[in-house]
Parts: C-alpha cells; sequence; structure tokens
C-alpha cells in the first residue's frame, strides 16, 4: 500500500552545515510521486529525492535539480519519511538546507505522527536485492544483500574513548524507528567541528544539536540519550540515503565505517549492475517487516 501524509505539517530551523534558518513544509503528495523537495525561494524549483540526484560528499546528503537548484542535510528527514513508512510526499523549503533541530530524526517523526497518514489501497511496490552488491574504500564497506526483510546492520570503530567500537542489527519493521533510531543525535569530535567552521562549514552547529565528544569526554549538555548512540545515528542516516533509491529496498544492508557517499555509491553500483534488483510487487507476508507506523498510535485511513 502506497501512503501519504494526511495534511501538511511545518517545522522551521536553522540548517547545520550552512546556518541559515529554513521554514520545511511536507505535503500529501499524488499516489506514485515519491518524495520530491520544492525549493518555494527559488519558483518551487523541484528536486525529486533520488540516488542519481546526489552530489556526493561524506559530511552530509545533497541533491540536486535540473536548474542548479540544490537542497541539503536532507538524510534525517528522508530517515523519518522512511521510518515512518510515507512513501509519496512534496517537501517545500524556503533554502539551501533543510533544518538540523536537535540532531535527530525524532522532531520529524513526532510531526509525522500528529499529522497523520493515508493508506491507500493497492499493492506497494518495492525494490527486491537478488544478488549481493557491495563497495569499498579503504576500512569502510557497504553492502546489500537478499533477504526477506529490511534490515541494517551497522559497525563503527572510532579512536575516541567517548564512542569507541560499536555494533548493532535491527529490522526495520512495524515502530522499530521510531522506538530505536530516530532520537540518535549526530555526533563528531570538537576538533573536526572547530575545523569544518574555519572552513565555513557546520556554521549552525551546537552542542544543542549535535553530540560533540572529545578522546573520553561528551562536551554536550546531558552526554549520550543511549549508550550506543552513535552507532544508531549511523543507522538512521544510512536508512535515509537508503531511501533515495525511490522506494523501500526488500533486503539487508550492512556498513562498516560507511558514510553518505559509500552508501550513494552503493546504490549507483546497485543499479547499475544487471540482474542485482527488480522492482516488485510486495507480498502482503513481507509489509510487517517493512519500515512503517502502527496504527492507533498514528490517525491512519484507507482512501479509494
Amino acid at each position: 500500500m502506497q501512503t501519504t501524509l494526511a495534511r501538511p505539517l511545518t517545522l522551521r530551523g536553522a540548517g547545520l552545515h550552512f546556518g541559515q534558518p529554513a521554514t520545511v513544509t511536507l505535503c500529501p503528495a499524488p499516489a506514485g510521486q515519491g518524495i520530491v523537495f520544492e525549493r518555494v525561494d527559488l519558483g518551487r524549483a523541484r528536486i525529486p529525492a533520488l540516488w542519481d540526484r546526489v552530489e556526493q560528499s561524506p559530511l552530509m546528503t545533497r541533491i540536486v535539480g535540473e536548474g542548479g537548484a540544490s537542497v541539503a542535510t536532507i538524510e534525517h528527514l528522508m530517515a523519518a519519511l522512511a521510518g515512518c513508512g510515507v512513501h509519496d510526499a512534496t517537501v517545500r523549503i524556503d533554502g539551501p538546507e533543510v533544518p538540523i533541530l536537535d540532531g535527530s530524526a525524532a522532531p520529524f517523526v513526532a510531526a509525522i505522527r500528529d499529522a497523520g497518514v493515508i493508506r491507500r489501497p493497492g499493492a506497494l511496490t518495492v525494490w527486491r536485492v537478488l544478488r549481493p552488491v557491495e563497495v569499498t574504500r579503504g576500512d569502510a564497506s557497504a553492502r546489500l544483500e537478499p533477504a526477506d526483510c529490511a534490515a541494517i546492520d551497522f559497525e563503527i570503530d572510532f579512536p575516541d574513548a567517548a564512542i569507541g567500537r560499536q555494533s548493532k542489527r535491527l529490522v526495520m519493521g512495524r515502530d522499530t524507528f521510531g522506538r530505536e533510531l530516530a532520537d540518535a543525535r549526530t555526533f563528531c569530535r570538537e576538533a573536526d567541528i572547530l575545523e569544518m567552521q574555519a572552513a565555513g562549514r557546520a556554521l549552525g552547529g551546537t552542542y544543542d544539536n549535535a553530540v560533540v565528544v572529545d578522546g573520553a569526554r561528551v562536551l554536550s549538555p546531558g552526554g549520550w540519550r543511549r549508550r550506543d548512540e552513535a552507532v544508531r545515528h549511523k543507522m538512521l542516516d544510512a536508512l535515509g540515503d537508503l531511501a533515495l533509491a525511490g522506494a523501500p529496498i526488500l533486503g539487508r544492508y550492512t556498513g562498516v565505517r560507511a558514510g553518505h557517499a559509500l552508501t550513494n555509491a552503493l546504490l549507483r553500483k546497485l543499479f547499475a549492475t544487471p540482474g542485482a534488483v527488480d522492482p516488485v510487487a510486495c507480498p502482503a507476508s513481507l509489509l510487517s517487516r517493512l519500515p512503517h507506523l502502527s496504527a492507533p498510535a498514528v490517525a491512519v485511513r484507507a482512501v479509494a
């Protein structure tokens, strides 16, 4: 079943990298449209949220439209839409970057829950992974392989004692995203954020919208929300980047020290490899093993 939002919802805040305030409004969209961004400050330039529109960057996910209009740092919003099972939406934004809010996807999920989701009749088309595909860069790797679910496995290993080595595995079924990943915030080293700001990046970064560490110390007030919040956030990012496939992926993603650019490279290889993936109508028996919100936790109603 395809889904969209029951009504528009609006959030406002500053972007992490450029520091500019922006208003973002998520609107219902026609069945089959997918997720499309509109830069309302640029004459409603439309940018489909798709893997081949990505301008690769290790620090964020930015999509670029035909006329050069772009929207940056879309990964948390894309993760929230994917994690809540929203397949069609128009995202209207009046600036170059999605607001960072608290550094997680939780504010987006809360707004989507409040707005509600409309369920449309008919089969949901998904990308079924048919054969393993993998990309590597140095000691980092990202892999997709066949599975009868949407699953994410992730492993990170940082020299900073405040992060260290963490791993986690999840099947992204009903409410899993909201329960396990949505509140995990972006994180960085203090030295990195100072270097980025000196270079004109991370201008909207604060101790309140990112977890900043320095060796064994956590500098952000309140510390970690979860002991393994760092790896959970990397899984959140991966789900948002995988959502740029344009439909849910039925398969297992495994990331080892992977980032935005590597996950996008994986999607590019997936769709360039003959016989690796196929669009299929998702069997009803597997819908519960794809990301979505449960009813009646959210206002869900079927429409013709």
